[in-house]
């Protein structure tokens, strides 16, 4: 039985869950595992957490959707079949709500409540926590399984109330499609949620307009379809892939370790192993762990941030265009964590997308019929805030 918002709680049991996504379901499973009686809360009508909440154009996983799932039962790596290396939201989302109906977690979760406050007794020893529909429970242990990115950030630019298009948020994504065909779009910010909608909304947009505040580094993603036989393999050696990322860089497999330094390569084989890197593509830790060093030392970081440059500077046909995606280079490679894409600096090439450089121009506000720089206005019939 699913618990709705209907009727308020008011219980005690051994240990609270504050969300109900990949980590707090796991969490249920493993404290049900352990004869606990738990309760979760969860903000969303359902479970998911990031794929539930984020559903915009080109949402998908940047680490292989088999590596990227639930290791804890063999029987459940068996029976789920991932369709893609890289699996879109949709899929995710169906993925997590099959370990939900699996393990029977959503008994002990009550969705569309989010907690308004957590206090804890020293004399009894027990956490107290109420919600917005009149919760009030109790336990000696509550788990905050939220993660660090749950809330969407919106820049406070003045004037939104006075737009008269559509704006949207890709942390909350209509669950509807939303059609951009034949409209003018504008996307602000060009981090992880930007470089995967970007392609994808130009592809649809009458005009796409991209406002950029820092660049950022990103490689291709090549995701393809899983070929038959993959998952078959991966699956007959899951015990000893579980041993495997035990050890390796990220916790992760799909990439050789390095194994020297760049300055220990010519050039010339600097760039031909680096190339072949870019060509493979994959999780983001093919390039930062590309070279010994690169993490840490600012000659080694150096000579792969270049190696982004060149690639962007060889993608963008336009010269200026080129300069403007190039991360500056006191901006080091992996200071944070680099996305992936599918055909985003490809996108600049398009005749239906501008990318407008707001370090150089900063917005001051929205107008009734688009958005206003220091340098100029955009119209626009629809806006996006890839902000976080």
């Amino acid at each position: 039985m699913t618990q709705n918002s209907a009727k308020a709680l008011d219980e005690q049991v051994d240990v609270l869950v504050v969300g109900a996504g990949l980590s707090g379901l796991y969490i249920l499973y493993c404290l049900r595992q352990r004869g606990l009686k738990a309760r979760a809360f969860e903000a969303g009508s359902g479970v998911g957490g990031t794929w539930y909440w984020n559903r915009y154009p080109g949402a998908r996983v940047d680490v292989e959707s088999t590596q990227y799932s639930y290791h804890f039962s063999d029987e459940l790596v068996r029976e789920w079949q991932w369709t893609e290396k890289f699996a879109a939201q949709p899929e995710l989302l169906r993925y997590v709500n099959y370990v939900a109906d699996r393990f029977d977690l959503r008994r002990d979760i009550k969705f569309d409540t989010r907690v308004t406050a957590a206090v804890f007794d020293d004399e009894s020893n027990l956490w107290t926590l109420r919600t917005d529909k009149g919760d009030v429970a109790r336990a000696r242990y509550c788990i905050m399984a939220t993660g660090s990115l749950s809330m969407p950030y919106r820049p406070p630019f003045p004037g939104l109330e006075d737009f008269k298009g559509d704006w949207y948020h890709t942390a909350r994504w209509p669950h509807e499609e939303v059609d951009f065909s034949g409209k003018r779009v504008g996307i602000v910010g060009t981090g992880s949620t930007g470089i995967q909608a970007i392609p994808v909304v130009a592809a649809q947009a009458r005009h796409l307009t991209v406002f950029q505040r820092t660049p950022n580094y990103t490689a291709p993603a090549r995701n393809r379809p899983l070929e038959p036989g993959e998952q078959a393999a991966f699956n007959a050696r899951h015990g000893e892939w579980r041993e495997e990322v035990r050890h390796t860089f990220a916790a992760m497999t799909g990439f050789a370790p390095p194994t020297k330094y760049p300055h220990e390569d010519s050039a010339e084989q600097r760039r031909a192993y680096l190339e072949a890197r870019w060509a493979e593509g994959g999780m983001p830790q093919s390039l930062i762990a590309s070279y010994l060093g690169v993490p840490v030392d600012e000659d080694a970081n150096r000579a792969v941030a270049d190696f982004v440059r060149d690639k962007i500077r060889e993608i963008v046909k336009d010269p200026e265009v080129a300069e403007k995606l190039c991360p500056p280079v006191d901006l080091p490679i992996g200071a944070k964590r680099p996305p992936i894409d599918t055909d985003y600096y490809e996108t600049f090439n398009r005749d239906n997308v501008t990318l407008v450089d707001v370090r150089k121009a900063p917005i001051e506000r929205l107008t009734a019929d688009g958005l206003q720089t220091t340098e100029g206005h955009y119209e626009l019939d629809a806006i996006i805030f890839a902000t976080g």
